[in-house]
C-alpha cells in the first residue's frame, strides 16, 4: 500500500522544481518513486510544466523514384495508377500505420514515401495508436486501403483488431495489408483474419504496390 498524501506531496515537489528552476528534478523524482508513484504519474507531474513532444511523421518525395528505372516497371506502374485515377476520379489512397507499442517506423516510413512517388495518395498514421483510432482516422480520410508495419510481434492480435474496428466503423470495404518481420507460420492466421497481403522483408517496393493496387481494383467490383 501507498500513501496517496505522501505521493501527491512527492509529484507536487516535481512540479514546483519544474516550475522553478531551483532544485534537482531527478532526485525529487526518485523521492516520488520510492513513495510509490508510477512512471506515468511522474512523467505526467513534468508534462503540466513542460508538455510533451509529439513528433510530426513526413515523407520526402522524389527520393526513392530516383533508384528506379523504367526497366523495373516503375514507369510501367506509375502509368497503372495514372489510370486508375483518370478511372476512378481520384488516385489510389492508402494509410501507413504503426499499432500499439511498435516504435520502429523507419519502414514505414519508406514505403509510405515509395508509395507517394508512383502517384498513390498516402496518409501517415501517428505512432503509438490503437486500431479503434487508427480505423477512425482511415475512414475519415476515405482511404482504399490501410498498411500495418509490425516489427514487435503484435501482428496476430493488432491486426485483427484493425479489421474488426474497420467492420464496427462501417469500413469493412477498405484493403487490409501487412509487412514487417512475421514468421511464415502466422502467414495463414492472418489471411484468414482477411488480409489481403502480406509482404516481408526483401519485397521489392514495386511488387508490393502493384499487388496492393489490384488488391483495391478487386475490392471495388466486388
Amino acid at each position: 500500500n501507498r500513501d496517496k498524501a505522501k505521493v501527491q506531496s512527492a509529484l507536487n515537489a516535481i512540479i514546483s522544481i519544474a516550475s522553478s528552476g531551483q532544485g534537482n528534478l531527478l532526485a525529487a523524482s526518485i523521492d516520488a518513486m520510492r513513495a510509490r508513484a508510477t512512471v506515468g504519474e511522474v512523467s505526467s507531474a513534468m508534462e503540466k510544466v513542460f508538455g510533451r513532444h509529439r513528433a510530426e511523421t513526413q515523407m520526402v518525395s522524389g527520393v526513392y523514384a530516383a533508384a528506379y528505372d523504367s526497366a523495373e516497371g516503375w514507369e510501367k506502374l506509375k502509368g497503372e495508377i495514372a489510370a486508375f485515377a483518370e478511372s476512378e476520379g481520384r488516385r489510389p489512397r492508402v494509410m501507413v500505420a504503426k499499432l500499439g507499442q511498435d516504435g520502429h517506423d523507419r519502414g514505414a516510413k519508406v514505403v509510405a514515401t515509395a508509395f507517394a512517388d508512383l502517384g498513390f495518395d498516402v496518409d501517415i498514421g501517428p505512432l503509438f495508436q490503437t486500431p479503434e483510432e487508427c480505423a477512425r482516422q482511415a475512414i475519415e480520410n476515405d482511404v482504399h486501403a490501410v498498411g500495418i508495419s509490425t516489427l514487435a510481434a503484435g501482428h496476430k492480435t493488432l491486426v485483427p483488431a484493425i479489421i474488426q474496428a474497420l467492420r464496427d466503423q462501417g469500413g469493412g470495404d477498405i484493403v487490409v495489408f501487412v509487412g514487417g518481420v512475421i514468421p511464415q507460420q502466422d502467414y495463414g492466421f492472418l489471411y484468414d483474419a482477411g488480409v489481403k497481403g502480406i509482404y516481408g522483408p526483401g519485397t521489392p517496393i514495386p511488387a508490393c504496390a502493384k499487388d496492393v493496387l489490384e488488391q483495391i481494383k478487386a475490392s471495388l467490383t466486388a
